[in-house]
C-alpha cells in the first residue's frame, strides 16, 4: 500500500482504505505563525491534497482539543473553511492538538465504521514531554522527544497497546515501519530536518448500527504530525537576503538633521493648529493646545522616524530568518519566521517589498498589511497605504482595523511627512483622524 500513497507535504496522513483508486486522507497541521496568528487545520481530500471543498460538508464535525500545560485540555472552536477546518490556536512555547472524527459507515468488501484520531504537536520539547493523554479519547499516539530519537506508543482508552506497526512518512515520501517491543514502545530517528508523520491503525471486531446504517467492524486510524527539529533555531541565508534587500529598498533618512513644520490636525471633527518637531534622533515634540492631538501625532510622527530612520549595519544584531513553509506562489510573497526572540514574528516579501508584519503580542496578534509604495527620486519605496488588523489571541476575532494613507514631501535629500489619514475601524464604529504638515524647515545639523 506504501508504494501508491500520494504525499501532502508536511502534513499528517490518515489512509481509510487499503485501494489507492478510492484512498482518501484526514489529517491535521499547525500551522506556522502568520496572518491572523497560528492556526491548527483539517484536510480531507480523494486526491490526498487541499483544495476539494466537496470533503469540508463530511468533515465539519471534527472536534479538537488543544493542551499547553499538562492535563489542561481546552476545546478549540472549529470554522469550515473553503477546503479546510480551521480553528485558532492561542499562543505558547509548545502546543498538542488531538482530534476526533466519526467518518460514518463505509461500504467495500465488508461494511464498516470509520474513525480518525489525529493528532499534532508543536514546540518546546521540555514542555511536550510532559503533556498527558487525553482521556476522552479512546486511541492514540504520544511521543517522547530527544535530542537525536523519538519513541512512540499506540493507546487504547489511556492503556498502551503492546502489539502494533506503526509507519512513517516523510516529505520526499520516504517510509520507515516501525514495530514496538513487547512494552508497547518503539524508538525512531528522524533522518533529517523537515515535516514528518507517523501512523497507526486497529481494527475491532464490533458490529452495530450508526446513521441507519449497519456495520460488521470498526476501522480506527491515529496518527501523529511533528516538525523535526522541534525547535528550529537555524537561519537560512537566502531568506536573510530576501529580508535583507527589501530593508535596503526601503527610503531612509541618511544623516538626518530633523525638521519642524506647522500642522492640522483632524480628529473626529474637531480641528488643532500649531506646530511639531522632529529631532535628529525621532524623537517629537507637538504644541496644539490639546493634549489629545499632541499625543496622538507624536505617537505618529514617531513612528514614522522610527521606520525611516538609517539602519547602523555595524551596530546592528544580525537577523536570524528561515522559510516558514514550502508556498512560494503565495501573492504577498513567501513567509519568512524570525529565528528565536521573545515574540512571534513573521513577514511576507515580495518584489524587495516588506508586504506583509506579523506580530504576536499580548493578547492580540497584529498584521500590518502593505497596500501600495511609491519610488521617491533615489527609486526606494515610500508606504502609501497600508492596513494594521488585530485579531484576539483566544478566538481570533478581528478586534481593531487601521487603515493609513501617507503622502510625502521632498525637502533637500529626505522625503519627509506631508499627509496622513487614519480610519480605525472598531465594534463601536469608524473613526477618522488626519494631520497635515506644512511649511517643513529643516533643523541646523
Amino acid at each position: 500500500m506504501l508504494s501508491s500513497i500520494r504525499h501532502i507535504a508536511g502534513l499528517v496522513v490518515l489512509f481509510i482504505i487499503t485501494s489507492p483508486a478510492h484512498a482518501h486522507f484526514i489529517f491535521v497541521s499547525i500551522g506556522p505563525f502568520a496572518e491572523g496568528g497560528r492556526f491548527a487545520e483539517v484536510y480531507f481530500s480523494a486526491e490526498a491534497e487541499a483544495g476539494d471543498p466537496h470533503f469540508v460538508e463530511k468533515i465539519k464535525h471534527t472536534q479538537l482539543w488543544f493542551q499547553t500545560k499538562p492535563g489542561k485540555f481546552q476545546p478549540l472552536e472549529v470554522h469550515p473553511a473553503t477546503d479546510r477546518l480551521r480553528a485558532m490556536l492561542p499562543g505558547g512555547k509548545a502546543h498538542s492538538v488531538v482530534g476526533f472524527c466519526q467518518y460514518g459507515v463505509v461500504r467495500r468488501n465488508v461494511p464498516f465504521l470509520l474513525r480518525y484520531y489525529p493528532k499534532a504537536v508543536s514546540g518546546s520539547p521540555d514542555v511536550l514531554n510532559h503533556l498527558k493523554p487525553f482521556p476522552k479519547i479512546a486511541f492514540e499516539i504520544t511521543a517522547t522527544f530527544e535530542q537525536q530519537q523519538i519513541s512512540f506508543r499506540a493507546l487504547r482508552n489511556g492503556k498502551p497497546v503492546k502489539t502494533t506497526t506503526f509507519f512513517t512518512i516523510d516529505s520526499n515520501l520516504q517510509n520507515e515501519q516501525l514495530f514496538t517491543d513487547p512494552s508497547g514502545e518503539t524508538t525512531w530517528t528522524p533522518p533529517g530536518a523537515g515535516r514528518y508523520s507517523i501512523y497507526t491503525s486497529q481494527v475491532l471486531p464490533q458490529s452495530g448500527e450508526s446513521g441507519g446504517k449497519h456495520y460488521t467492524e470498526i476501522r480506527e486510524f491515529a496518527t501523529l504530525a511533528f516538525h523535526w527539529p522541534m525547535v528550529d533555531e537555524s537561519s537560512d541565508n537566502e531568506a536573510v537576503t530576501l529580508f535583507e534587500e527589501a530593508i535596503q529598498a526601503r527610503a531612509q533618512w541618511n544623516e538626518f538633521p530633523g525638521f519642524r513644520a506647522d500642522i492640522t490636525t483632524i480628529i473626529n471633527g474637531d480641528t488643532f493648529h500649531g506646530s511639531t518637531t522632529v529631532s535628529a534622533s525621532g524623537s517629537t515634540q507637538s504644541d496644539m493646545g490639546a493634549s489629545r492631538a499632541e499625543s496622538w501625532v507624536n505617537s505618529q510622527l514617531q513612528s514614522i522616524a522610527l521606520h525611516r530612520g538609517a539602519r547602523d549595519t555595524n551596530n546592528s544584531t544580525p537577523v536570524r530568518l528561515r522559510f516558514a513553509d514550502q508556498d512560494k506562489e503565495h501573492p504577498l510573497g513567501r513567509l519568512l519566521t524570525v529565528s528565536g526572540g521573545q515574540f512571534a514574528s513573521s513577514y511576507r516579501i515580495r518584489d524587495k517589498q516588506i508586504l506583509i508584519v506579523n506580530r504576536a503580542l499580548a493578547k492580540q496578534n497584529l498584521t500590518i498589511r502593505v497596500l501600495a509604495n511609491e519610488l521617491n527620486p533615489e527609486r526606494r519605496f515610500l508606504p502609501q497605504v497600508y492596513t494594521v488588523q488585530y485579531w484576539d489571541h483566544l478566538t481570533g476575532a478581528t478586534s481593531r482595523c487601521e487603515t493609513v494613507q501617507n503622502r510625502w514631501k521632498r525637502v533637500g535629500n529626505w522625503d519627509l511627512p506631508a499627509d496622513q489619514i487614519v480610519t480605525v475601524a472598531t465594534p463601536e464604529g469608524l473613526e477618522t483622524r488626519q494631520f497635515t504638515l506644512k511649511h517643513h524647515e529643516l533643523l541646523s545639523p
